[in-house]
């Protein structure tokens, strides 16, 4: 492997690092946006929810849907774990033994997949947990191979001599092929369902003209009530005496006629 080879590989682990970043950054806005209509519907929803609760959609999000929680589980366990060696984790993994280095390995994809079984199913949860750790022993076994300098995390550039060695290049690529793939892809999907990332409830609401049930998407809540966003009227209004709905479509799918659910 060429040193420009190993430049594009460095480059591509930096990548996938922003890559992940700007799906949590910029799919909750896209969610926003699509499931109420516009994007001035999605500042007053955001100005109602508050700034700080901004990744309360992604986490509605997570939640709700089971491939999306799996996939983002896994890269963030993987690309969290490749950060953290090049910058010395790698040294301190190197000078245990290969055992405790493979148990110290195993901590954060089973709490990834101990979070997405809670949420979304124990199948999901195992898959979760399974995949992350084999992505995470593909890079302990290229620094433990020495194709990965254990100082700056950098490919070595020499190529895959046994199984071994060739299984850490598979687990690379399905790393890639998950981070640029997969996960925009998943992410595009579900933001542009237009289902609902929070509770959606049928609400009395008061408009200035008596008041009346209105179908709301739970922003906030306030004492009794909630903040919600009247999908009726498009507009940020407070509602009590809420009763849940269990349809959570506001509005059809991107890839389907727009309207309202």
């Amino acid at each position: 492997m060429s040193a420009d080879t190993e430049v594009r590989d460095d480059r591509s682990e930096s990548a996938s690092h922003l890559m992940l970043v700007s799906v949590t950054f910029a799919v909750p806005v896209l969610k926003l946006g699509w499931t109420l209509g516009s994007g001035t519907a999605a500042r007053e929803a955001l100005a109602a929810m508050g700034p700080a609760n901004w990744f309360d959609i992604l986490i509605g999000m997570f939640l709700d849907e089971p491939v999306l929680a799996t996939v983002m589980a896994i890269v963030l366990s993987r690309t969290s774990y490749a950060y953290f060696a090049a910058r010395g984790g790698a040294l301190r993994l190197h000078a245990m033994p290969l055992t405790a280095s493979a148990l110290v390995t195993v901590l954060v994809p089973a709490a990834a997949g101990l979070v997405v079984a809670v949420f979304n199913g124990v199948g999901w949860g195992l898959t979760t947990g399974c995949l992350a750790y084999l992505l995470r022993l593909g890079v302990v076994a290229e620094y433990r191979s020495g194709r990965r300098r254990r100082t700056t995390g950098e490919r070595t550039g020499r190529h895959a001599g046994n199984r071994l060695e060739r299984a850490a290049d598979a687990a690379w690529i399905v790393s890639l092929v998950l981070a640029f793939l997969v996960l925009p892809f998943v992410a595009l999907t579900v933001a542009l369902d237009g289902r609902a990332w929070s509770s959606v409830a049928f609400c009395d609401v008061d408009t200035g003209h008596g008041s009346g049930r209105h179908r709301l998407v739970e922003l906030a809540r306030d004492g009794a009530g909630v903040v919600g966003w009247d999908t009726s009227q498009d507009s940020v209004v407070n509602g009590v005496n809420c009763a849940t709905d269990e349809n959570d479509v506001i509005r059809n799918p991107w890839w389907s006629a727009s309207g309202t659910g």
